[in-house]
């Protein structure tokens, strides 16, 4: 069991429940050797050490970000992930309708049957043009991802964001500073190809959840049991209309305005429309890196414990 002992809004309670948590899996038969992470990229160190020994079962406590590391760590192997919610969004937890309580969620844990799903794949670093983006020689670093990739605007906010106010106040954290950085950032322009077309936006979510941000219903036509990647971008520079964008998402209509796109496919290349801008992406919620960047679906990549 992996589990990031200072995820979440209740740290000081991180260790109990995972105590507890460790009890109740034993009653029902399983033993967890408990694994605590005390520097970034350890989760992804030491699912890539279970991936290489005999264990037959790997769990996970922690947000986005943990999972993230130990689905990068684990995939392609066919060990089953099991996941015990314990971060601030809670993005995948949620979309499986997981119990939110790390307790509560070792309980029925036992009852989960496994099965195999697709995951995201970011790869950037090394390409300079949309036909070497599509190349996957061209680039330098890739990483798996389970919920969204974010570009544009959300990954500035999460450049900016303080771990002090993270820590402090959860998702009305980011909250707090997307409105901070409405007022502060350029919303630079980037193009993204898919399906053989472009769109532009400054906005954008490649999803394999329907939510975002925990609890947003970004993108409903999203489906993380099909081998698919849906894009939602949004194209306007104007801050007032960011507004309205944010009104229009939290009434679940923002599909039915004019500079709001949903699509779906199983690669889409980024790309900065000015090449002097810094144009940053973020995977399950922490930042990765900037464009250019593919985007693809990796079928049959990871065995999950799901309800």
């Amino acid at each position: 069991m992996i589990y990031n002992p200072i995820a979440g809004r209740r740290p000081a309670k991180r260790e109990w429940e995972i105590r507890q948590a460790s009890r109740v899996l034993r009653k029902a038969g399983i033993t967890a050797e408990l694994a605590a992470t005390t520097r970034p990229d350890m989760a992804q160190d030491l699912a890539r050490q279970a991936a290489a020994s005999d264990v037959d079962l790997v769990l996970v406590c922690g947000g986005d970000g943990t999972i993230n590391e130990v689905i990068n760590g684990l995939a392609p192997s066919e060990i089953p992930l099991g996941i015990l919610p314990g971060g601030t969004a809670n993005i995948l937890a949620r979309e499986l309708r997981l119990p939110q309580s790390v307790v509560g969620a070792a309980r029925q844990l036992p009852r989960w049957p496994a099965r195999r799903i697709a995951l995201g794949r970011a790869r950037w670093g090394g390409a300079r043009s949309p036909e070497q983006s599509s190349n996957p020689a061209a680039h330098a670093a890739s990483r798996y991802y389970a919920s969204v990739a974010g570009i544009g605007f959300d990954a500035h906010v999460v450049h900016k964001l303080s771990p002090q106010l993270k820590l402090g106040f959860g998702v009305a954290g980011y909250v707090m500073e997307a409105f901070r950085q409405l007022l502060l950032y350029p919303f630079p322009i980037f193009s993204c190809r898919l399906n053989g077309h472009e769109q532009q936006g400054t906005f954008a979510v490649v999803h394999r959840t329907r939510l975002y941000a925990g609890w947003l219903h970004l993108a409903p036509s999203a489906d993380l049991f099909a081998p698919r990647l849906t894009v939602c971008s949004f194209s306007s520079r104007s801050r007032g209309r960011y507004l309205v964008y944010a009104l229009a998402v939290l009434a679940r209509r923002h599909l039915s305005l004019p500079d709001v796109q949903l699509e779906q496919g199983s690669q889409v290349v980024c790309t900065a429309g000015d090449s002097e801008a810094t144009i940053r992406f973020e995977l399950d919620g922490e930042l990765v890196g900037a464009l250019p960047v593919t985007f693809d679906i990796v079928p049959d990549a990871l065995t999950l414990l799901v309800p």
